[in-house]
């Protein structure tokens, strides 16, 4: 969400981050741009040049035929709420950028027909559509001011309007993906606004039961293709997100449970991950950061449907790698985005976010930059315009997804931008401005008319780490032991996706590696092993193991949770391979002084486990039996693995 500041109060002992947002009204710059219109498909037409649902092969996104699908897209907000959160919610002057009735912008200027157009005028194939868990639950229609050139939509509650948004984007052949942007409708993003982490002003119940609830409501719309499940998590007054410590601030947590819920609700919709906004205390001399992606380096979530999972990060101007984005109280003085060079910011974006799409490893995805954005007005400054130019020209060289923020504003009679960050904004009679109108257009056009991989694109080779350091949540990522009881209760439980095996293991932890790498088809049957009984060789004297039966390959593991032999091995899950497997004793492989992988192995260039020796066969083999011990202080971890041949 555009413009965002941060404040800083300090009350007594504590220090407090806050994130608000200061509305600057703007008229947009007269163009001086003669670039020729971008290409426009009509809705028909963009109905047509793509099939729902869409997946992910690799860094791509794909439709149902296997082409690309690059999301160029563009959020249309106003169903999270624009009320600052003072003053009366029905006086105008009290919201950050026109009034929006809690539902998108646009509905009480222009007919929904009109709005249509004008988003196939920019370019677009897509739409990042915003919502507050608040707005769900209203049930006043509302105010006919709010939807005066849609007549048709009076009476409506907002959700009501929604379903009717969505249906008429979906109808004209746009992919929707819904965005819980905030709790309430408060307009985002504050320290005290209720809406800085999922659970913020509600149960993370509630959180997932509201995604469960669109999830079912819009099953039967194909393309509504995805679900983005939280906007800018960031600090609160006391506390800091994480990503993997298990508490209620653990953002990988509350995203794995979600992704899951979501996946049995729907299994055919893509889940949407952004990463951390914001850490730390915004003030020079206290730890602060915008880690973005940073985390999913070493900790990556595993769906039970793999090809489901994007990721996603937004960069603006004003704010920086380590920058709060304030001008003022609660400035930091770390650089902005905008003060870095074309090259330094190419960098800062790979580090921060790019990097996920780098082939072969267990955090490969897609990346959607689904926000960013800059004002039109003739007081934008030369740093602002010169990281328009060179953050979009990231975006083109990288191949990226997209989504500018936002599509559609109010205007005065005089052409006045509520939000000036807008691609769209009507005046009362319906007249329209457009980006097409400004100096950004160049760079919009550059962008969206861009060459990039285009056409069917090769299934890829997937890998999946399961496990995060902390016993909650487990990591069941198959579908098939989630509508089943239990296999080992009161252990921690990693399971791989229904299509992948295990093919790594972790000491002294909880993380593991799977795979779909030359994976045979699996049978739905399951074993679980808690003895010796399927052990014909002694393929690690002296020590206890753990084997599958003949024809079967290990597709989980439980491990124990308290603090006396934590992470003490303690059953494998093994699955019956549909084809024959090779005859083979295997081989062992011993990691218990040190790390022991392929060189050149799926998912070695990235670190699965940091600071843990991990064990991983070969590319074309197979777990089939792991061994611990309880001598020599071991404490009854995984020491070494069982690896057969696939072939």
């Amino acid at each position: 969400m555009q413009r965002r500041i941060m404040r800083l109060a300090v009350a007594l002992v504590t220090v407090t981050a806050t994130i608000g947002l200061t509305t600057t009204v703007v008229t947009p710059a007269i163009a001086t741009s003669t670039e020729e219109p971008v290409p426009v498909l009509t809705g028909p037409e963009l109905s047509a040049s793509w099939d729902a649902p869409l997946s992910t092969r690799g860094r791509y996104v794909v439709d149902a035929d296997g082409d690309r699908f690059k999301l160029e897209s563009a959020n249309w907000d106003g169903a999270q709420g624009h009320w600052t959160g003072s003053g009366d919610k029905n006086d105008p002057a009290n919201h950050n950028s026109g009034i929006s009735h809690d539902i998108p912008m646009g509905l009480d200027r222009v007919p929904m027909a009109t709005l249509m157009s004008d988003f196939h005028g920019l370019g677009l194939n897509s739409i990042r559509l915003s919502y507050s868990n608040e707005m769900l639950d209203m049930t006043a229609p509302v105010p006919d001011v709010a939807v005066a050139a849609n007549p048709q939509l009076r009476g409506m509650t907002p959700l009501q309007v929604f379903d009717e948004v969505v249906e008429a984007l979906t109808a004209d052949g746009f992919a929707v993906i819904l965005n819980n942007h905030t709790t309430t409708s408060r307009w985002c993003c504050g320290a005290d606004d209720g809406n800085s982490k999922p659970y913020s002003s509600q149960t993370i119940e509630k959180w997932i039961g509201d995604w469960v609830m669109l999830t079912e409501r819009y099953a039967d719309n194909p393309r509504v293709v995805g679900m983005d499940l939280r906007n800018e998590v960031r600090r609160d007054i006391l506390d800091d997100p994480n990503w993997g410590m298990g508490d209620k601030n653990d953002l990988y947590k509350s995203y794995q449970q979600a992704g899951i819920a979501i996946q049995k609700a729907n299994p055919d919709v893509l889940v949407i991950m952004e990463g951390i906004n914001w850490q730390g205390i915004p003030l020079d001399g206290f730890f602060h950061d915008r880690p973005h992606l940073k985390p999913v380096a070493n900790l990556s979530n595993t769906l039970p449907y793999p090809d489901k999972l994007v990721y996603a990060a937004h960069i603006y101007a004003y704010t920086g790698p380590r920058h709060t984005g304030a001008t003022g109280l609660g400035e930091t003085h770390d650089p902005r985005y905008r003060d870095l060079s074309a090259s330094e910011l190419a960098a800062e974006v790979q580090r921060a976010a790019a990097f996920v799409t780098t082939t072969g490893q267990h955090y490969t995805a897609p990346v959607w930059f689904s926000e960013f954005g800059i004002g039109a007005s003739d007081e934008t400054g030369a740093l602002d315009k010169a990281w328009w130019t060179n953050f979009t020209d990231v975006l083109v060289a990288n191949d990226s997804d997209f989504a500018a923020w936002p599509l559609v504003t109010q205007a005065d009679a005089a052409g006045t931008f509520a939000d000036g960050y807008a691609l769209l904004a009507y005046e009362p009679d319906g007249s329209k401005h457009s980006i097409a109108d400004d100096w950004r257009y160049p760079q919009w056009r550059k962008l969206v008319t861009s060459d990039g991989k285009t056409g069917q694109v090769a299934p890829a080779v997937r890998w999946n780490m399961l496990g995060s350091d902390s016993h909650s949540p487990d990591t069941n990522a198959s579908a098939l032991m989630n509508d089943r009881p239990d296999w080992d209760p009161g252990r921690w439980k990693g399971t791989c996706p229904d299509s992948q095996r295990l093919v790594g293991v972790a000491r002294s932890t909880n993380r593991a590696l799977c795979t779909d790498n030359l994976q045979p088809g699996t049978t739905t049957a399951r074993t679980v092993v808690g003895n010796e009984a399927h052990v014909q060789v002694d393929w690690a004297s002296g020590y206890s193991k753990l084997q599958c039966p003949a024809g079967e390959m290990a597709v989980g593991f439980s491990l124990t949770t308290g603090t006396t032999n934590k992470w003490s091995t303690s059953k494998l899950l093994c699955a019956k391979s549909q084809t024959a497997l090779p005859a083979s004793q295997g081989r062992t492989l011993w990691f218990d002084q040190g790390d022991n992988r392929p060189v050149g192995g799926g998912s070695t260039a990235s670190d699965w486990a940091p600071g843990k020796h991990k064990g991983q066969c070969a590319d074309g083999e197979y777990v089939a039996g792991v061994a611990f011990t309880w001598k020599w202080n071991h404490g009854g971890v995984p020491d070494a693995l069982l690896c057969k041949p696939l072939g």
